[in-house]
Parts: structure tokens; C-alpha cells; sequence
């Protein structure tokens, strides 16, 4: 997620990573332990391709690595242990995929980041990124890298995948991970599916199954299965485990930094319905932030769409707020008059949305996000929860509730002082000093790999 203040304000391939247009058929989930994925089509594709070398993924982390560790809570970014050890070669999925709640087939894509002379198996990670408001900040954005003009910046492009590839395929992992729909190339002007559970389950295990078969094609053999996703996609991940476990699939391990469990009281806590006591040891709390408002707006524009819950914007937001809500959702540039009010999440809905019957669509807009809360749920395979105790966002009780009841095979990390955007660095390069004496994702993830 962008900070409040970004909200209101190349290299030659070589030979063996020239597969861009290649193709490969076969059925769907045929390559993945057996299983059939819901996808609309087995047909997939590599079309773009490029390779990163592990010095230049050191340099572009470098620069972005400061911009995560705000309040500062990590020691600055250290090469010489948490640099890659392999150069990425990066290709680009495209695929389809059948909208469960609309019947839609839709054109999608994804990443597929290798590393270069891993010994395999590969253990392959599912990377699910967090919230972005735009169109084009998506894991395949990396493949601008291909222009060694191409300037990276936190605006346009998903810094997180980043730093995801760096830490995962530059240390011999295969990432693999979903552009979501309504994000990326073949948009089409459609809007995407926030906070709605089936369309995004289903987007990101078609794009895990057809990473799996690209990574056959390149003549790699797939190892364990990991799953990583922060924020937004901290949800989206819980979301896929349990989809996988129910039909059966292993998995490794599971880690999810900054979650959003418990959809109906994230919302509550963000329209100041629900409050908290500081963190034991904590005189006060960080305020919410400016984007909170406009989470809510997309959610309310995804619902609308996905469960044609026609006018759901107009009738959940006060008046005041209700041109700027639908202008949003149909482009997301935030052109604020400063001679008007923005919307808060304490003022951005209509009054009584939460203790009174407003409207049918408001009703079944709450009992929709109520039966897609992913919380409650017994896991049967490792998962961690990484929570930052100064997340501006999320606060530490409600992550907590997922981890009280999800059964032996869950645990929390705690991250003192950490951010929204820093608990999510820290599960990353953090060690025992900044993780409550725990290891990061990585180290944790390695030990899991036979």
C-alpha cells in the first residue's frame, strides 16, 4: 500500500530465456499433483521474457528498501548477507480465467520469476501482493525492466513483488504470482474484484497452475509449494490456502504480513465503529490513514459488480462523497479539490450503515464481506501470521483472532513498532531482534524445504 503522502500528491537476454510467444497446452491442473483447477481454458502463454542479473535486483532493492522501513525499526539494507545469490529471468503468463460470480471468461496474466542455475527441485511460492490503487502496479510490471531505461518508482510499479522476487527467486525459489482481474494489460476498462473472495481464489490458482506447467516447459522440475501475501494480499492468500487444502493439496508453509481476517470488523474498524487500547506498553496508537476511504470505494465498486448489488455506491455513501466515490471507482485518479471535503473512513458512509437497516443492498453488502471472512478457519497446514504492533492500518486484535482460532498449525509474529508497510519488511529481512525471536519469511520458509 502507497503512504498517505504518494496518495494525495536494462539488460540483454540470453538464449535460453528466449521463450517469449512460446505455448504449451495440456489440462488444466494436469501438472499439479492431479488436481483441476477452475480455470475457463487450459490454453496458456509466455509472451514476454527477460533476464535480471542479481547485481542490479541488489541495486533496485537498495533504493526501495528505505521506503518500507518507515518509522526505521531494520538496519539498513545489508548486501553482503540478504543479497541474491542468482540472477531472475522474469516471463510474463497469459492465460484466461471463468468469474465465478458472473460467468465471465477473461484474459489475465501473471509473473513467473526463475532463478538462474538453481539446483532443483524448485520450491515454487505463490506471492499475492497487497492493495494498489491503479490499474498497472502488478507483479508483470516487472518485465519493464526489459528497457534498461526504464526508471522503477513506488507510483507505477508493485515495489512489494520486488522485493518478493529478490528475496525468494534470488535465493532459489520459483515466484509465481497472479496480476488480478481488473489489473494489468487486458483490463479492458473492467473493474476489479477487492475484497471478493471467489473471483480472486480462482484467478490466483489459475495462475499458480499455469506458473507450474510454464516451469515445466522451461525444463524445471516444481518442489514443495509456499504461499506469501501481504495486506489485501495477505486475505487473498488465506483465501488460496484454505481453496488448496480443501482439495487436498500440501503445503510447506503459509505466511501473511498486515491481514485483513476479519473483513466486517476491518470495516468497522476503519469507519471508526470499532476501537482498541494500544498495544500492552503503548500510550497511544497510530492515526488511520488517508487510503483507508479509498479501500472502502473499491470494495463497495467490486461488490457492486460481482454480486450485482446495482447502486450499492450510491446508497452506502453519504451524498456529499457520492460523485467523488463513483469517479474513483471508474479510474482511480484522485483529483482532490481542496475546496471540498475528502472522505475519511469515519465520514465516507451513510449514517446508521452499521447499527441500523439502511438499505437491502447495504444489507447484503455486509452479509456478502461477512461470509468471505476468511478468520475462522481450522489450519491443517504451518501457517504464520506477521502483524506489526504500529500497524496504522490493522490493529495486533484483530490478526489475533485468526491465530486463537486456527488451531495448532498457526502462530503470530510480532513486529514491535512495525508499520503497515515496515511489519511487511521486516517478515522479509527481519531477524530474532525484530521478529519477537522469531526468523523471517525466508529462513522460516528454507527450513521447511525437505
Amino acid at each position: 500500500m502507497k503512504t498517505s503522502s504518494q496518495l494525495l500528491q536494462g539488460h540483454t537476454p540470453s538464449t535460453d530465456v528466449e521463450v517469449n510467444r512460446r505455448h504449451w497446452l495440456g489440462t488444466a491442473g494436469s501438472l499439479v499433483a492431479g488436481l483441476a483447477w477452475p480455470s475457463a481454458s487450459s490454453a496458456a502463454s509466455i509472451d514476454m521474457s527477460f533476464r535480471v542479473p542479481a547485481r542490479r535486483l541488489d541495486a533496485l532493492v537498495a533504493a526501495f528498501y528505505k521506503d518500507f522501513n518507515k518509522p526505521v525499526i531494520l538496519p539498513d539494507f545489508n548486501v553482503a548477507r540478504d543479497g541474491a545469490r542468482y540472477d531472475v529471468d522474469l516471463h510474463r503468463l497469459v492465460t484466461t480465467v471463468k468469474v465465478p460470480e458472473t460467468g465471465e471468461i477473461l484474459k489475465i496474466s501473471g509473473l513467473l520469476a526463475v532463478p538462474v542455475g538453481a539446483p532443483g527441485p524448485l520450491p515454487v511460492l505463490s506471492w499475492q501482493h497487497g492493495t494498489v490503487l491503479s490499474f498497472g502496479e502488478i507483479p508483470s510490471n516487472l518485465l519493464l525492466l526489459k528497457d534498461p531505461a526504464y526508471q522503477l518508482t513506488d507510483v507505477k510499479d508493485s515495489v512489494e513483488t520486488l522485493l518478493n522476487v529478490h528475496r525468494f527467486a534470488g535465493q532459489g525459489y520459483a515466484v509465481i504470482a497472479a496480476d488480478y482481474v481488473g489489473k494489468g494489460p487486458f483490463r479492458n476498462g473492467r473493474g476489479e474484484g477487492y475484497a471478493v473472495k471467489d473471483v480472486t481464489t480462482h484467478t490466483c490458482m489459475r495462475i499458480l497452475d499455469v506458473g507450474v506447467q510454464a516451469l515445466r516447459s522451461l525444463k524445471h522440475q516444481p518442489g514443495p509449494l509456499f504461499l506469501n501475501g501481504w495486506s489485501q494480499g495477505a486475505v487473498n492468500t488465506q483465501w488460496l490456502h484454505q481453496a488448496l487444502r480443501a482439495k487436498g493439496y500440501p503445503i510447506r508453509g503459509t505466511a501473511v504480513q498486515s491481514p485483513f481476517t476479519e473483513l466486517t470488523e476491518c470495516w468497522r474498524f476503519w469507519a471508526g465503529k470499532q476501537t482498541f487500547d494500544p498495544p500492552e506498553g503503548a500510550s497511544s496508537y497510530p492515526a488511520m490513514p488517508d487510503w483507508v476511504s479509498l479501500c472502502m470505494i473499491i470494495t463497495l465498486g467490486s461488490f457492486e459488480l460481482h454480486y450485482r448489488l446495482d447502486g450499492l455506491l450510491k446508497v452506502a455513501v453519504r451524498p456529499e462523497f457520492r460523485d467523488m466515490a463513483a469517479k474513483y471507482w471508474s479510474d482511480y485518479e484522485l483529483n482532490v479539490d481542496p475546496a471540498k471535503p475528502f472522505p475519511t473512513g469515519r465520514t465516507l458512509l451513510v449514517p446508521g450503515f452499521f447499527t441500523e437497516f439502511t438499505d437491502e443492498r447495504n444489507s447484503a453488502f455486509l452479509r456478502r464481506m461477512a461470509a468471505n471472512t476468511p478468520t475462522f478457519y481450522r489450519y491443517d497446514a504451518p501457517i504464520r501470521f506477521y502483524y506489526g504492533m504500529a500497524d496504522e492500518a490493522l490493529h495486533p486484535t484483530m490478526v489475533q483472532r485468526a491465530i486463537a482460532a486456527g488451531g495448532g498449525q498457526t502462530a503470530g509474529i510480532p513486529v514491535a513498532g512495525g508499520s503497515h508497510r515496515g511489519n511487511f519488511l521486516a517478515s522479509l529481512y527481519g531477524d530474532a531482534s525484530s521478529l519477537g525471536g522469531q526468523n523471517n519469511v525466508l529462513e522460516w520458509f528454507n527450513a521447511r524445504r525437505r
